[in-house]
């Protein structure tokens, strides 16, 4: 019994507070955007300012894909370079965050649509440390993920994640990180340093999409792949989409929405970004 206390302490300090935190969506691009000192970056920052300081963070993680859902629940993550072809001083990077075992045990209580696995070898991964080093960092407030069960359909990501709405008012910071238009297949690599190069197709499914996301039309969201020809354009895989339907899911009708590092990106993708709430 007293290895649970840890735990009962944790769902017992979780009391509703007054203020509720935002959830976001982050377009997080190239691995590069976690070292540089770019528009994108200033916003993550900026963000990191204005936000009420959170007792923790919780990212949907493009990144992190498996069989069920699982949840990181060691105490120190470590740092993931899931990527290559990339400057040293990417690889160099480590953000040492602490994670919060406590808090993936009271996250697992309050899914019960699924079992949800403790994790204790995945960690941070580039969907994760590229946006929150910017955002705090001192690396001084705990961070964990919660990985995307890939063999199921959108509307069951969807419905997972209005199970986590209670957190936004015990001091959790939700982001789903990803890409509203993601296809890398179609980068033009030649134009990346061209500002806001989109392709006709991925400028008018981001459109699109923020359209629906402004009117909360979820069903369309949801099956997106109906929305018309572009979309298996702009999503060829729903790997980095995934995380929008989870933050989406965690809003309110009485949530403000706005967007921010909204622009293309080679193409075929986009930045674009959300809050919800203030």
């Amino acid at each position: 019994m007293a290895s649970l206390q840890p735990f009962y302490n944790w769902s017992r300090d979780l009391k509703e507070t007054d203020i509720k935190l935002p959830v976001l969506f982050i377009g997080h691009g190239s691995p590069m955007n976690g070292i540089q000192d770019n528009a994108f970056s200033r916003t993550w920052s900026k963000f990191g300012k204005e936000i009420p300081r959170p007792k923790a963070v919780l990212v949907v993680s493009a990144h992190w894909l498996t069989n069920g859902t699982h949840i990181t629940a060691m105490a120190q993550p470590k740092t993931i370079h899931d990527f290559g072809g990339f400057p040293q001083a990417l690889f160099d990077v480590q953000y040492p965050a602490k994670g919060h075992p406590e808090l993936a045990k009271f996250t697992t209580s309050l899914i019960t649509s699924t079992k949800v696995g403790l994790d204790h070898d995945w960690g941070l991964d580039h969907g994760t440390w590229t946006i929150v080093r910017h955002m705090y960092p001192n690396a001084d407030i705990p961070v964990l993920q919660l990985s995307i069960d890939y063999n199921k359909p959108a509307q069951y990501h969807f419905e997972l994640a209005k199970e986590l709405y209670s957190l936004r008012s015990k001091g959790v910071l939700i982001i789903g990180s990803g890409n509203m238009v993601h296809n890398l297949s179609m980068v033009a690599w030649d134009k990346l340093n061209e500002p806001e190069y989109g392709y006709d197709w991925a400028v008018e499914m981001n459109e699109l999409f923020k359209e629906k996301i402004s009117n909360r039309d979820f069903k369309s969201l949801i099956d997106y792949e109906k929305l018309n020809s572009a979309a298996k354009l702009a999503i060829p895989s729903p790997d980095h989409y995934y995380p929008l339907l989870y933050a989406s899911a965690l809003q309110d009708s009485k949530d403000e929405i706005s967007f921010f590092n909204d622009k293309a990106v080679g193409g075929s993708l986009t930045m674009t970004s959300v809050k919800w709430g203030v």
